[in-house]
């Protein structure tokens, strides 16, 4: 049977469009379904329904994803899964799970450039709790690496988180609007700093500090189509 999935990590870098959106129209539906399936997600986490109901719903659910695991033949991918490597706030971030509209996992997390810093808002639903009424703190540190990255793709340089520091200073709550705030302090050959704020209302939830490494993919795609090449 031929491969149509990725052999290797970095193989979707050789078929990946960085800076082009699938078609109009797909793409419409795919962020329609999304909000549907994100709806559902979190219904799920607090709902009482009766059991004939739940029944139904898992039938139903399980013959869809029977056609859509039908559809997977490892498609091309578009935008980028995260921003610190986009070195573009403005790119196509559908995907990611933090941030991206077409991806029910998604809160979303809607960031947006003001000034020299990147300010952000989002509202945790119950499938997102840890502590009873408030997010899991895993969640906040991986919006914070959303934040951050991109506060450090405002510098225009691609990078990789290196390391992620979160000090959790109050229970983050649930169901409310959130807001985060990240800037870039300094950059330092291919080191890039930056900081972070989480707060609901005027309470200091979260801080964070993130180093980010730049990469350059162009280079990692181009070696990755010449091992491929040359496994032909």
């Amino acid at each position: 049977m031929e491969e149509t999935g990725p052999r290797e990590p970095f193989a979707r870098l050789s078929t990946w469009i960085a800076n082009e959106a699938p078609p109009e129209g797909q793409r419409a539906a795919l962020l329609r379904l999304a909000a549907a399936l994100r709806k559902i997600t979190e219904g799920l986490m607090d709902m009482d329904a009766p059991e004939a109901d739940l029944i139904a719903a898992a039938e139903a659910s399980e013959r869809f994803a029977e056609r859509l695991e039908a559809t997977r033949t490892g498609r091309r991918s578009w935008g980028f899964g995260e921003t610190s490597p986009s070195g573009d706030t403005r790119a196509l971030f559908d995907h990611s799970p933090l941030l991206g509209m077409a991806n029910p996992v998604a809160p979303p997390l809607k960031l947006w450039v003001e000034g020299d810093a990147v300010v952000g808002t989002a509202v945790f639903g119950k499938q997102y709790e840890g502590p009873p009424g408030h997010v899991h703190g895993g969640l906040v540190a991986a919006a914070f690496d959303e934040a951050l990255g991109m506060a450090q793709a405002m510098t225009g340089q691609p990078g990789m988180t290196g390391t992620l520091t979160v000090r959790y200073r109050r229970p983050t709550p649930l169901s409310v609007e959130v807001r985060f705030r990240a800037r870039v302090e300094r950059v330092e050959g291919r080191k890039i700093f930056a900081t972070g704020t989480l707060h609901a209302g005027e309470v200091l939830c979260a801080e964070a500090e993130g180093v980010f490494i730049m990469v350059d993919f162009e280079r990692l795609r181009v070696e990755v189509e010449r091992g491929r090449a040359g496994e032909a």
